[in-house]
């Protein structure tokens, strides 16, 4: 089913990535403006130059954003900035990181994937995607003719030969060792061997992928081999049929993934006064005391009595949470869009973003993206409710990696924002060259 292929990698000469903090940067969909002004005064090196450029008021079509970071990729791949392996190779990525103090470690491989088209089932997506993000990245596709960052992936090693590989082959020196800065760190090893590389490779021929982070990576990099196709005669395969992934097990201990808590303001106030009554139709509220030291361990002790859905929402008293409990699942499917599946429909991000925001609190994602907020650390959301950002905050459970297999496996998409792995895998670690 799978295609994987190894690839020469570009990344950057060995005297940058001894400093590597002030030139890989993260990925351009989590950089706010602010940051990327740090990024671009870290390093005039920095990757951010490629990855998500600065927009200028004098932009026009041949001068812009695109244009220019591809201008750079040539000038640092002709003055060795950067640099790109002679011998194709699958690679091997460690990255390790702490979160909340305890150090992680997530293992995965780096490889070109032969593009597939949705309804081939062999590539498989878990979320919706927004058009102008695809538009953002197929106009750096069409410039740059580079995979600038990668697309996570995760995958089942059942027989467990490649964990295997990855245990004999881990025991080399690794290519890249970027020690801890911050809250992470990386080393790379380079598989070069024909015959470890077709051992790798036979393991995902029957088995499909399920994108984690990188949707809209993905579908740019379809509607880019889409479009090339349809202009020239080229041959039966060409570098644009490929994209650059970070494949990893579904059985990784140090897959993380982090629940986006919906954060709400701007809704008014004859909507809140009337808000509880209205939840009171369709849940069971118990009213958890807070703020208080051991308040999260409260709640997690209650959270844990159910086998079922539970909802936490702060923001209606400032020393309580309320835990909602369905009263009957099925009652609240009319209330959702009615071409998702059962599973879909029982989410609590499916449950918190259909029925609590549009239906009862009558606020869109699409159409009220000022009010809608998302954060990944509940003690955070909280505290933006305390300053008066936000009005309320709802406090999702993280979504077991199973989860989102199964939806991907039903045909089916989570709501925008469901799921956050974490961390990122960065930008310029790593470049796929399509020519």
């Amino acid at each position: 089913m799978t295609e994987i292929r190894p690839f020469s990698g570009v990344h950057y000469n060995k005297t940058l990535l001894q400093d590597w903090i002030k030139v890989i940067c993260p990925v351009y969909d989590i950089i706010p403006l602010e940051q990327r002004e740090q990024l671009y005064n870290l390093s005039e090196y920095n990757f951010i130059r490629l990855e998500a450029g600065r927009e200028l008021p004098q932009d026009t079509p041949n001068d812009n954003k695109y244009i220019r970071a591809a201008d750079l990729l040539s000038k640092w791949l002709k003055h060795g900035i950067l640099q790109q392996d002679v011998q194709p190779a699958i690679y091997v990525h460690d990255q390790y990181f702490v979160y909340k103090g305890k150090q992680y470690t997530r293992r995965s491989i780096v490889v070109r994937v032969r593009l597939e088209e949705w309804d081939r089932m062999i590539i498989r997506p878990h979320e919706s995607t927004l058009a102008e993000a695809k538009s953002d990245r197929l106009s750096l596709l069409w410039a740059i003719q580079a995979n600038t960052s990668s697309i996570l992936s995760l995958y089942q090693d059942k027989s467990g030969k490649i964990k295997r590989v990855f245990e004999d082959e881990t025991k080399k020196p690794p290519v890249m060792d970027l020690p801890l800065s911050g809250i992470e760190g990386h080393r790379v090893w380079a598989i070069t061997s024909p015959d470890m590389v077709n051992i790798i490779a036979d393991q995902f021929k029957n088995q499909p992928l399920y994108i984690a982070d990188g949707h809209h990576r993905y579908e740019s990099a379809l509607n880019y081999r889409r479009q090339k196709r349809s202009t020239g005669n080229w041959a039966d395969e060409e570098p644009f049929d490929f994209v650059m992934m970070t494949l990893v097990d579904f059985e990784d201990p140090g897959l993380l993934i982090l629940p986006p808590h919906r954060l709400v303001r701007g809704v008014n106030k004859s909507v809140v006064d009337g808000f509880r009554q209205k939840l009171q139709v369709f849940f069971e509220i118990e009213e958890i005391p807070f703020p208080k030291a051991n308040s999260w361990v409260n709640l997690d002790a209650k959270i844990t009595e159910f086998h079922d859905t539970v909802l936490v929402l702060y923001g209606t008293s400032e020393d309580t949470l309320l835990v909602l409990k369905p009263k009957n699942m099925e009652a609240l499917f009319p209330l959702m869009p009615q071409f998702h599946t059962d599973l879909y429909k029982k989410l609590e991000v499916s449950i918190i973003d259909h029925v609590i925001l549009e239906n009862l609190l009558a606020l869109s994602n699409d159409k009220d993206k000022y009010n809608l907020g998302y954060c990944y650390d509940r003690q955070d959301a909280v505290n933006r409710v305390l300053s008066g950002e936000y009005q309320m905050t709802f406090i999702l459970k993280p979504i077991k990696a199973d989860v989102i297999k199964s939806i991907a496996d039903l045909s089916d998409k989570m709501p925008k924002k469901s799921t956050y792995f974490y961390p990122k895998v960065p930008a310029g670690l790593l470049v796929n060259r399509l020519v």
